[in-house]
């Protein structure tokens, strides 16, 4: 038996990466697990997947920025498994790299719908079910920015910041009522999210040593989704508040050294980091 045996998790962006990671860790810890994601056929996929060694797996498509949506999914997994005792607000996008009046109005939008509506909607309809059973692990993503403010990534860095202070501030809110609110910042984890990026005309020159930054730091997301089981067990219990952090100076270090001593080639850059690069928005003046 896994130390989730007998939980149901949800997790919102779970049909790849770092989402289907913790949903992978969460299935061989023995919870049934609920994935969802914008594209009914990649939640088809990763179910499959989790299902393929035996595991308790169920999903369906969602936009995290329609509650209505959210509110579904979470009929969806009582009506699969019967109840829900860990939520993950996973979901998440990055949006181009560049200066703020370079994106486009939309481009900006569609971070904050993602991230800041969607975790939102999330946490709203996950603690309904909690604090009606008194218990539940509700988990929101912490990222870049959380701590200060990120330059070039306004848009992700300012919403990460917001998603502390909105889980911190519902751990205030939930306090002593059965229910652990809970913020996760899993590092920087080797995903789409970091090997695939839109870069704003203009910004390319600071992004130059950016691929060796994720040849130093970026981990598989096996790796924070080992602390993702801790986080959602009773290991947890009673933590209501916690801001746990995937980051140490050690793996700093040691990425460091790493990335110094390996044989170098050519256009390995390129291979680590895949840029495109985008027009500005049109009234972009800067």
């Amino acid at each position: 038996m896994g130390i989730l045996t007998g939980k149901v998790a949800v997790v919102t962006g779970g049909s790849r990466g770092l989402g289907l990671g913790i949903a992978r860790a969460y299935a061989a810890e023995g919870a049934a697990v609920v994935v969802a994601s914008r594209s009914q056929k990649s939640v088809d996929e990763a179910v499959k997947q989790l299902q393929a060694p035996g595991a308790k797996a169920a999903g369906m498509a969602v936009d995290v920025a329609d509650l209505a949506q959210v509110q579904a999914l979470a009929r969806h997994a009582v009506e699969q498994f019967g109840r829900i005792d860990i939520w993950v607000n996973n979901a998440g996008t990055a949006g181009p790299y560049g200066p703020t009046l370079g994106f486009t109005p939309e481009a900006f939008y569609q971070v904050v719908q993602t991230n800041i509506t969607g975790t939102y909607n999330g946490s709203r309809t996950a603690l309904h079910y909690f604090l009606k059973q008194k218990s539940g692990k509700l988990i929101n993503m912490l990222g870049a920015g959380h701590e200060k403010p990120l330059p070039y990534q306004n848009a992700y860095g300012s919403s990460k910041m917001w998603i502390q202070a909105f889980t911190l501030a519902l751990a205030g809110e939930c306090k002593g009522q059965g229910v652990d609110v809970l913020a996760f910042n899993p590092g920087m984890v080797l995903t789409e999210l970091l090997t695939d990026v839109e870069v704003i005309q203009g910004s390319e020159e600071r992004l130059k040593i950016f691929p060796r930054i994720v040849r130093i730091l970026a981990k598989p997301p096996e790796n924070p989704a080992a602390r993702a089981v801790w986080l959602a067990s009773s290991a947890s219990d009673g933590k209501n508040g916690m801001l746990l952090s995937n980051y140490s100076p050690l793996l700093f270090f040691t990425g460091a050294v790493r990335e110094w001593l390996r044989p170098k080639k050519a256009g390995e850059d390129a291979e680590t980091v895949k840029m495109r690069v985008i027009p500005p928005a049109d009234d972009y003046t800067l």
